[in-house]
């Protein structure tokens, strides 16, 4: 089996020790091709061994791991951040399809990173979820500038949140619509988008409905009631869901 050529960058050499350690027991299919400890040797490094995988330390002396990356002209990697970071940060991980670990690194979530990447690997998809991460990072505190990768049945594709009508359970998959262009079934549950995006002007109005705030035109009284989106489209809000509409609504749009 081929094994993914893996490049490791952290500051603190002992970091590197132990994550190179956990990657050699926990994760074989990796192969670690070099180690550096700062950005500029990791530019070179990564320009001259062609990583598949990079795991990247965002705190570093002189230039950080957002630093680095926006160096690199059409990234062709995958990326794992290790770090702490505070919300903002994580839905912007988030958003971007990239994995990140927390210091001291957990097995389990090694792993689950781990082969998360290598299926965006075999997938060819490597590199997109990487812009969208800068792109993000410059709208950390307005969500709705940010974009989302949506793992489709092909790969995944890059949307804006502003462009997204709602969101509709289909068993362990997600179809989401959009103001501007066909439809897309997704690979993850509509709780794990519900969690996602609950922060960001998206409600769960239904069992089977998410709905984007920005995109509500009308509510219609009843003993749920039904929100008309901005396309026509009428969501029937379920008769628990209708306080939670209701406070959504007042909090995002002021009133």
């Amino acid at each position: 089996m081929k094994r993914i050529k893996t490049i490791l960058i952290d500051d603190e050499p002992r970091g590197l020790s132990s994550l190179e350690k956990l990657l050699e027991v926990h994760c074989p299919e990796t192969e670690v091709v070099g180690t550096c400890t700062s950005v500029d040797s990791a530019k070179d490094m990564i320009l001259k061994l062609q990583p598949e995988l990079v795991f990247l330390d965002i705190a570093m002396p002189v230039k950080n791991g957002f630093e680095l990356l926006k160096e690199i002209n059409n990234p062709n990697f995958e990326v794992i951040f290790v770090s702490a970071h505070d919300q903002f940060l994580i839905d912007a991980f988030h958003f971007s399809a990239i994995d990140y670990l927390l210091k001291p690194i957990d097995e389990d979530l090694l792993i689950h990173a781990v082969q998360h990447a290598a299926k965006r690997i075999n997938e060819k998809s490597s590199g997109k979820n990487i812009e969208v991460l800068i792109h993000n990072m410059q709208h950390l505190n307005k969500l709705y500038a940010m974009k989302l990768c949506l793992h489709s049945l092909k790969g995944f594709i890059v949307v804006e949140l502003n462009d997204i009508l709602f969101a509709e359970s289909s068993g362990n998959y997600t179809n989401f619509c959009f103001s501007n262009r066909s439809a897309v079934c997704t690979t993850k549950t509509l709780s794990e988008y519900e969690s996602l995006l609950s922060d960001a002007g998206f409600v769960r109005v239904h069992k089977s409905f998410i709905i984007n705030l920005i995109h509500v035109k009308e509510y219609v009284r009843g003993e749920g009631g039904t929100v008309v989106l901005t396309d026509g489209k009428e969501v029937e809000v379920s008769r628990r869901k209708k306080d939670l509409l209701m406070s959504k609504m007042k909090e995002f749009y002021k009133y």
